[in-house]
């Protein structure tokens, strides 16, 4: 099973929790589309506009199944080895999914601000298509 991750590629913040990924996953469960690359993301019906509200996890195998924001954020959590356990506590938490959504948002809002913004954008090794870009820095 496949799940596509679309991060913005010219986030510091961004491009580091995606290569973290890269390296547990390796690419088995995995793929990954910067937001920047709108010919890909026209294939799924995204637009930029659809991409400002924050990271986007598609289900691979049914297309129109989707997850945005904290929500994308929390469900590759649940998808990672043991990861299910620490997801599930957290929305148990009385008010933590609230502060935690909340919390998503100020750093999606601020992230060149906070994490600064690369120059180039980062193509992952493990793309959606199959013929990643090159000239990562």
């Amino acid at each position: 099973m496949n799940y596509y991750v679309i991060y913005d590629g010219n986030c510091n913040l961004c491009v580091t929790l995606v290569q973290l990924l890269e390296t547990l996953d390796q690419g088995k469960m995995f793929l990954y589309v910067s937001m920047q690359d709108e010919e890909t993301l026209s294939q799924w019906g995204i637009t930029s506009t659809d991409c400002q509200q924050g990271m986007i996890l598609i289900d691979g195998n049914a297309t129109q199944r989707r997850w945005q924001g904290s929500n994308a954020a929390e469900e590759i959590g649940r998808l990672l080895p043991s990861g299910s356990i620490f997801v599930d506590a957290y929305r148990m938490l009385p008010g933590m999914k609230w502060a935690g959504d909340r919390f998503y948002e100020q750093i999606r809002d601020h992230r060149y601000t906070l994490f600064g913004k690369r120059s180039q954008t980062y193509q992952s090794a493990y793309c959606v298509d199959g013929s990643c870009k090159t000239g990562n820095e």
